[in-house]
């Protein structure tokens, strides 16, 4: 996948954040709102690796199914 300039610079700038449901032991995904059409994810443990994007229906798909 080839970013545009503007989401790598988003993803620059993101503010993350852990899930309310997470249990505060460090083995948490992050997600950082604001990237359009995105969910930016990644391993709470390591905020400098790899950044997983997945598109914004996808990402909510996989939410749904997981209640």
């Amino acid at each position: 996948m080839i970013l545009e300039h503007r989401t790598v610079l988003l993803l620059a700038k993101a503010k993350w954040s852990k899930s309310s449901y997470s249990g505060g032991q460090g083995e948490c995904l992050e997600l950082a709102p604001g990237v359009p059409a995105l969910a930016p994810i990644r391993d709470s443990k390591d905020p400098a690796g790899p950044v997983i994007l997945f598109g914004g229906e996808a990402w909510n798909t996989f939410v749904a199914h997981l209640s």
